[in-house]
């Protein structure tokens, strides 16, 4: 079974891009590509995290050219572009991780952080494109750029506003790539996450909420997730890198313009939690959560 899909896949031998793929969820994808026997070129900010995620491919046999590079850079990110025309023979896959933001009302935002996130989740995707696109076409083979969204773009993200509306334009942005270049066998698709186990995810919040989760009971960390998740608990790192290698790969082969939610259902809940105490699946708390929350006295 393994060979069949492996040849109706058709990753080994192709030749990927990462930007931002030296750490974290980068990383994951990184090696996900290289163990199916991509080639690979990769960029990230962490010149510690990408020097480990080389060496890890490097060690299994892969090929890798790493540089360190703030993809938000126009010159570093030219530079890593650059690096790929030279030493890659062709290019067949682009994905697009770096971003990040942190939690932030606009009102308290300066307009340097407005612009930041702006251009780390919207702005370089567009460079990393119009690099991307005379590369991949030298081949004629066609090939597919993933770009990383977030389900934010999809929903109201109080204290995530700017971050939401980047990511809706890169969404958007794909969209419109894939009618663009439908003809060159060339598919833009999207991945949005939602809440992931990763550095950038617990950058984007303030130190008080990881203080006020370090205060509570063990067993009760996690419970949150249970209600806000319908799968009950968080993707990992390796969800997301399954889903690169599907649109990716030729199995993806009429897959464009489109945005795949790896995000254990929250997207499909649209603010259906599932409370606890028998209330159950419903956009509110009902009797049983309620009397927990609020108790005679305590401030309800």
């Amino acid at each position: 079974m393994s060979g069949f899909l492996d040849e109706r896949a058709n990753l080994a031998g192709k030749v990927a891009a990462v930007v931002g793929g030296g750490g974290g969820i980068g990383a994951g994808i990184s090696l996900a590509l290289a163990g199916a026997g991509v080639e690979l070129a990769i960029c990230d900010i962490d010149a510690g995290a990408l020097a480990e995620t080389e060496a890890a491919i490097a060690s299994t046999g892969g090929k890798v050219a790493a540089m360190t590079a703030d993809a938000t850079e126009e010159g570093a990110l030219d530079a890593f572009y650059d690096m790929v025309e030279r030493t890659c023979p062709r290019l067949d896959i682009v994905v697009n991780v770096a971003g990040g933001t942190k939690r932030q009302l606009l009102a308290e935002a300066s307009r340097a952080d407005i612009a930041r996130d702006i251009h780390r989740n919207y702005g370089y995707v567009v460079q990393s494109v119009q690099r991307a696109v005379p590369l991949i076409r030298r081949s004629g083979d066609g090939g597919s750029i993933i770009n990383f969204t977030t389900i934010e773009a999809h929903r109201g993200a109080a204290s995530f506003s700017v971050y939401a509306g980047a990511k809706a334009a890169t969404t958007n942005f794909t969209r419109s790539m894939a009618v663009e270049l439908g003809k060159d066998k060339i598919r833009v698709s999207c991945i949005a996450p939602d809440t992931t186990m990763s550095r950038g995810n617990m950058d984007a919040m303030p130190p008080s909420f990881a203080e006020g989760f370090a205060r509570l009971p063990p067993h009760v960390q996690g419970k949150g997730l249970e209600i806000y998740i319908p799968r009950g608990e968080q993707p990992p790192v390796d969800a997301l890198a399954d889903a690169v290698l599907f649109l990716g790969s030729d199995l993806s082969t009429f897959v464009s313009g489109m945005t795949l939610h790896v995000d254990g259902g929250t997207m499909a809940a649209a603010g259906m939690l599932d409370w606890p105490f028998g209330d159950g699946f419903v956009p509110t708390p009902l009797a049983g959560t309620l009397a927990r929350l609020y108790r005679d006295g305590d401030g309800a």
